[in-house]
């Protein structure tokens, strides 16, 4: 199909991609990769009177350490995430997660800065973002802004960017050494949205033979993704057998939101979720006991 007519602008940096959001009160929107918003352009789901090219400003391509964070800028891609040696080191969670994301031509152009922004509730990052305590730097008129991904992610396609605000970068903490994890999604297809999914990970006490510090989130049922923080309050410090396998299983069931659609039913989208969180911490309990990283 067709796009709708609008105005193309590419700016050389930050303050005037805002300026020029802001001109278009509103009727105007950011391109990074496009993988998203192209398509609904296609199909008239969107019709901006402007796309503001983001490709063009420099630095938020970047890749960086800085001290005790991992910071992406906006338009790392997710190819530049599989490729990166500093990312594999620093957060191999991510890395897994983003071998799931589409196909190689959409991991070729997508950015992480769209997905958040776009915030698709099947969508593998905003998920990781959620379970790995992100921190999501903004720009807007008003300056800089540091927002939780907790807070940052409202619901499906919806965030607490402001009127004129872009995602500049977004940071996650720094992957202590023998930290344990586990990212498993379902989809009908290799490619497809996630019909459901788990990202988890947590630091093992292997003398006590038990875990620490358990981040959980739960993707794909709902409008956003989600923390299953009764899960991660009851497995703490837990000794790894498969009684509190089961346990945490049922706290998750009872905690857990799912919504249908014509993919499939909300008690099939929520089934689905608790099976995969299982097997991870199966996994993970087995690699405590076996004395794997």
């Amino acid at each position: 199909m067709k796009f709708p007519p609008f105005e193309f602008h590419r700016p050389g940096d930050l303050p005037e991609a805002v300026d020029l959001l802001l001109s278009y009160d509103g009727e105007a929107l950011p391109l990074a990769g496009g993988q998203s918003l192209l398509p609904m352009m296609a199909f008239r789901l969107v019709a901006p009177k402007a796309l503001i090219d983001l490709s063009a400003i420099p630095g938020l391509d970047g890749i960086e350490l800085n001290g005790d964070s991992l910071r992406l800028g906006a338009l790392v891609r997710w190819c530049d995430v599989l490729c990166s040696p500093v990312i594999a080191n620093a957060h191999p969670l991510l890395v897994e997660a983003v071998r799931h994301v589409a196909h190689y031509q959409v991991r070729n152009r997508g950015t992480l800065g769209g997905s958040l922004a776009h915030a698709d509730a099947a969508a593998e990052f905003p998920a990781i973002c959620l379970v790995s305590d992100a921190m999501i730097d903004v720009v807007g008129r008003d300056g800089k802004r540091c927002i939780a991904a907790r807070d940052f992610l409202l619901g499906a396609m919806e965030t607490d960017l402001r009127e004129g605000e872009l995602v500049a970068a977004v940071r996650f903490p720094i992957w202590p050494a023998g930290r344990l994890w586990h990212f498993r999604e379902f989809a009908r297809r290799s490619g497809d949205f996630a019909l459901a999914g788990v990202a988890m990970y947590c630091d093992p006490d292997r003398q006590a033979g038990v875990c620490r510090n358990w981040h959980i989130a739960c993707f794909g049922l709902g409008e956003v993704a989600q923390r299953v923080d009764a899960v991660e309050a009851f497995l703490e410090a837990k000794p790894a057998d498969t009684a509190h396998i089961r346990e945490a299983v049922l706290i998750a069931q009872r905690h857990l939101v799912a919504d249908g659609d014509i993919h499939a039913p909300a008690g099939y989208r929520k089934a689905l979720a608790t099976e995969l969180l299982g097997r991870g911490l199966n996994e993970v309990f087995k690699a405590v006991a076996g004395g794997d990283g």
